[in-house]
């Protein structure tokens, strides 16, 4: 068990990353403005743009980051796993528009070496939704976008956005496909054949006891990605034991924030059974 860190960077993409984050400096090609789709942002590991419709009547914008990593490349899931950078999306409060949340498709776990990622080793795009204060004006919205593209080494990526939404009859076709698809592979809720049905810390809270009901055709074991504070992640079970469609497993926790009090806290489990996940989360009183 790890805490979340740039993967043993040369200096000078570690120097890269935190003048990215300090400066700004934009890596690959700024993009124009363009209706709701940009132009393409290109590094060496891939490219990625952003995809948006025009405002809702409440005032819901709907949109996608696109990324696409080069063959052989990766970028990440919310909680990069071992080691990695997680993306950032940041729209300008001079806009009037505010971001409401991203959500993330269904990542996979990469062995790299000793290391665990998880991620995408291919195309992926993160829906998000962000609320404007008046729909029924044009808005003209700077975004900021901000991934690790990983190959043998992590690479910065960030890029500037300009996005010019104004209310339309009807609804572009084009953008709406995109970003349809991009929420059709997002993880399903909780349901009666699927779901935790128990969890509980034990042995001094150096374990997380877990108790699942998986889909009837659920063959193989689940796996399960839990995350806790920002920057720590479970993803190694032992003492699996499945039992019709009742599986349990225990999860060391590892080594915790320095004086985290996890009463109040709210953990997220990700659980892929098969072809079908489900993501939801864990509240401790």
């Amino acid at each position: 068990m790890k805490i979340n860190s740039v993967r043993s960077l040369p200096a000078r993409a570690l120097g890269a990353l935190v003048a990215c984050v300090t400066a700004g400096t934009i890596l690959g090609s700024p993009a124009v403005g363009r209706a709701e789709t940009t132009p393409w942002a290109t590094t060496e590991g891939g490219r990625m743009r952003i995809v948006a419709l025009p405002p809702e009547p409440d005032g819901t914008v709907r949109g996608a980051l696109q990324i696409e990593p080069r063959p052989g490349w990766i970028t990440y899931w919310k909680e990069p796993g071992d080691a990695g950078i997680p993306p950032q999306m940041v729209f300008s409060k001079a806009g009037g528009a505010t971001l409401s949340h991203v959500s993330y498709p269904v990542p996979k776990r990469i062995a790299n070496g000793k290391l665990n990622d998880i991620g995408y080793d291919h195309p992926v795009a993160l829906p998000f939704e962000l609320k404007v204060e008046d729909p029924g004006k044009p808005l003209n919205l700077g975004a900021s976008a901000f991934v690790g593209l990983c190959r043998n080494i992590c690479i910065p990526f960030q890029a500037e956005f300009s996005l010019a939404l104004a209310p339309v009859k009807g609804t572009p076709v084009e953008e709406a496909m995109i970003i349809n698809q991009a929420a059709s592979k997002l993880p399903e809720a909780p349901s009666d054949d699927f779901a935790v049905t128990h969890y509980a810390m034990t042995q001094g809270r150096e374990t997380l006891n877990l108790k699942l009901k998986l889909p009837e055709e659920t063959a193989a074991p689940p796996q399960v990605i839990v995350t806790g504070p920002q920057g720590h992640v479970l993803f190694d079970g032992a003492n699996g034991h499945q039992d019709g469609d009742s599986y349990s497993l225990d999860m060391p926790v590892g080594k915790l924030p320095k004086n985290y009090d996890i009463k109040g806290k709210r953990w997220g489990i990700l659980v892929i059974a098969g072809n079908r996940a489900m993501e939801t989360s864990l509240a401790f009183e």
